[in-house]
């Protein structure tokens, strides 16, 4: 699914007004409905408060269209008019007068009015501010926010909670709804999966209001929103008549004494992942722990009893993985230096091997095009330098990606993966993870796709996604405190399995509102 910039969304309007020969305020007549029909399914007339705040513009218009949809079906609504300009759009006015005329008179708000008392079993919808916001309220209006805010009720924003940015970071988190729910009108926002702004939606659905079709196809957007639909698409079937040589050796490169368990995960995750082969290559100390834990997997050592201090391989892997507890000693980072001027083998760069790439950012020019680097955010901010905000992040994260023509995946609550201008944004996952090791088993599971022949962007988007829908599978067992790196690996099965199970869609109808 694209993530569309508020441009593209009113160029979409434009073009679908033009093409299909309506006026804009029956593509919003549109709109409303399908909120309408939205809430009546899932509400079917129950006696709620409904509050709608409604601003002056086109968002605006949403709310006052679907009020009046809502006073037809029975419902027990408060019409407010936020009236934080002079300017009035066409097509709100149009839907006022038609409200005004079932008799139903809104509440302008102003500057000095009071605010209105709401109770917390009651429902807010949120349509004060669209996608073309791009300053801060006023005063006044970030207090009525605020006091939505902490009014306890179930608070529904229409495209976008109002005072949130469709394609900059926020400048006042005090002047944004906190959304328990978005419906967002063709597809979600960017703004929505980003650290800074993502704790404003709760949670989101995307209202297909039939913009066209075409444009929707063939428009080119910055940033894709990936699911099992976009994965399905990725996914290479086995083959009747192969081996384990068709699937690729992944050499696994890394650990240091007290850190050889790192590279274990790795290891025994690109197994799962699918290649063939596995090879780690690991200080001496690593071997008894590997060769133990791990029968599956082959080893190389180091001379060096705790640390890495010469890599000579005397195999040809498909793809290297590598920095998984290295550490950051002297002759750890001679080794790698040294191993990178000579190494022509596709690359999966953590951990360690990315903090010694940021202290020696001349030992850059030597990673192959299409390497895969996998920072967390401090990582990730060693590399790139610090970021003024979110947008900034990913600005700064492309232009690294074009120079040294590798691919980024941003780890975090939605993963993104970066090559050169495009970027692909991750829906699975959990707070779960948020434990040790699962960096080091998204490592392997990256390597392991990428051994068996996707392409590097392929295999980090696929990965990405593979890693958190095991770790999705895995916290219906284990609860989010209990998850550990390991029940993502014993769950990647299932990840491949849950591929290709469709579940049962629920069979009940909208009903047609009155027009």
């Amino acid at each position: 699914m694209k993530l569309f910039s508020a441009n593209q969304i009113y160029k979409a309007d434009q073009i679908t007004t033009e093409k299909q020969g309506i006026a804009g305020e029956q593509l919003m007549e549109r709109a409303s409905l399908q909120l309408f029909n939205w809430m009546h399914l899932r509400m079917q007339g129950a006696p709620v408060k409904i509050h709608l705040f409604c601003g002056i513009g086109n968002n605006g218009g949403d709310g006052i269209a679907l009020a009046r949809h809502l006073l037809e079906h029975g419902y027990n609504i408060d019409v407010y008019v936020v009236n934080y300009s002079e300017k009035r759009s066409e097509d709100f006015l149009i839907n006022l007068a038609r409200l005004k005329e079932r008799k139903c008179w809104p509440n302008f708000m102003n500057s000095d009015d009071e605010l209105p008392e709401i109770g917390k079993d009651d429902i807010i919808v949120d349509g004060i501010f669209g996608i073309g916001i791009n300053r801060t309220p006023d005063d006044w209006v970030i207090k009525l926010i605020q006091h939505l805010n902490n009014s306890k009720a179930f608070i529904l924003s229409i495209d976008i909670p109002s005072g949130l940015f469709s394609d900059q970071s926020p400048i006042n988190f005090d002047a944004i709804i906190r959304a328990n729910y978005v419906l967002s009108f063709q597809a979600p926002k960017l703004t929505f999966f980003l650290p800074e702004s993502g704790p404003y939606v709760e949670q989101w659905e995307a209202l297909d209001i039939g913009l066209d079709e075409e444009y929707l196809r063939t428009a080119p957007a910055a940033y894709e929103l990936i699911g099992k639909n976009e994965i399905l698409n990725l996914y290479k079937p086995r083959e009747k008549y192969a081996h384990k040589g068709t699937y690729g050796h992944v050499l696994i490169l890394g650990g240091s004494y007290g850190k050889i368990g790192s590279v274990c995960l790795s290891s025994k995750a690109a197994l799962h992942a699918g290649c063939g082969l596995v090879t780690a290559y690991v200080p001496a100390v690593g071997y008894s722990i590997i060769q133990t834990a791990l029968p599956e997997i082959m080893v190389l050592t180091d001379m060096h009893q705790e640390m890495i201090t010469d890599i000579k391989l005397t195999l040809e892997p498909t793809v290297i993985g590598m920095g998984m507890g290295m550490g950051t000693d002297d002759k750890t980072v001679s080794a790698l230096a040294e191993f990178l001027k000579i190494n022509e083998k596709p690359l999966v760069i953590d951990a360690d091997a990315l903090n010694i790439l940021s202290k020696n950012q001349d030992l850059l020019q030597f990673i192959p095009k299409d390497t895969i680097l996998t920072p967390h955010p401090k990582e990730l901010e060693r590399l790139i330098g610090k970021w003024k905000n979110d947008f900034d992040k990913l600005d700064k994260v492309k232009k690294f990606s074009k120079k040294h023509q590798c691919v980024v995946v941003i780890k975090g609550a939605n993963t993104i993966v970066i090559q050169n201008d495009q970027g692909y944004v991750n829906t699975t996952g959990n707070p779960g993870m948020a434990t040790a090791g699962t960096g080091d088993v998204l490592t392997g599971i990256i390597s392991g796709l990428r051994a068996q022949g996707y392409t590097a962007l392929e295999a980090a988007i696929f990965g990405v996604y593979l890693h958190g829908r095991s770790g999705d599978i895995a916290i219906e067992k284990t609860g989010y405190q209990s998850m550990i790196a390991s029940d993502l690996i014993n769950n990647l099965g299932n990840s491949y399995l849950d591929l290709f199970h469709i579940p049962e869609q629920p069979q009940a109808s909208e009903p047609e509102p009155e027009t």
